[in-house]
């Protein structure tokens, strides 16, 4: 399955990214990925490569290139209890100053580059992200509501932008993979109020934690890893030309 390490230019600079696709030519629907805090990493190129497999050119972009190439700080193989927060000590300052002004300029820029690449069908596109990733992808769908066809979410804080950005939503096809650690039963009927009039489908899985879905973290779930595939490629299915070869 061929894979592309890029730049992509930004009205601030070129954020690194990576790109897989189907092997043998043709052109496909356009998947965005946004990875969670930690960034593009072998886990998240795994994860594309799977999601390209299924007929998908898949663009995983470096959102805090501001501050360097991925990985912007050093992160172990493994993230576990004993590195966790000091990892989170160094990211989330960065993360922090990835302000909604900023993920929607940079947002512009991955899509305009998607619909750029010779692999890619003209087609609308779908945007996924785990963690900040999946507020990142909900930030893109708003702003991009002829364009981007179906989002989803997981274990993310898909609520910090208030409801008016939820009911932006509109356009699309919406799944929110929410960890049972993250949200109150509480909370995500709230959730459900801001998402009337969304065509959405959000639900929690029942003993998760937040990371759920990253096999390089303590908080991997392989059940819900297969569940994450399950629910994402059936709302890719609908929403998204399948690939062309013309």
């Amino acid at each position: 399955m061929p894979t592309k390490t890029l730049h992509v230019p930004t009205v601030d600079g070129r954020a690194d990214a990576f790109a897989a696709f189907p092997d043998g030519g043709g052109q496909y629907p356009a998947v965005l990925m946004y990875p969670d805090g930690f960034g593009p990493r072998p886990v998240l190129r795994e994860m594309a490569l799977e999601l390209a497999g299924h007929g998908y050119y898949v663009l995983v972009p470096n959102f805090l290139y501001r501050h360097g190439p991925a990985p912007v700080i050093p992160l172990p193989e493994y993230i576990g209890a004993d590195t966790r927060d000091a990892v989170f000590a160094d990211l989330m300052p960065l993360i922090q100053a990835h302000t909604a002004e900023l993920a929607v300029r940079d947002a512009d820029a991955y899509l305009r580059f998607l619909a750029a690449q010779p692999e890619t069908d003209d087609g609308p596109i779908a945007v996924t992200g785990y963690c900040i990733g999946g507020l990142l992808a909900v930030r893109t769908a708003a702003a991009h509501p002829g364009r981007v066809a179906a989002v989803a979410a997981f274990h993310a804080p898909v609520a910090a932008g208030g409801p008016e950005l939820l009911a932006e939503l509109s356009a699309a096809k919406v799944y929110f993979g929410h960890a049972e650690s993250d949200i109150t039963p509480a909370a995500h009927g709230e959730l459900e109020k801001a998402l009337t009039g969304v065509d959405h489908l959000s639900e929690i899985l029942p003993g998760t934690v937040h990371g759920f879905t990253m096999a390089d973290t303590d908080a991997f779930d392989p059940a819900a890893l297969r569940h994450h595939w399950d629910r994402l490629l059936a709302l890719l299915g609908p929403q998204v030309p399948q690939a062309s070869n013309s």
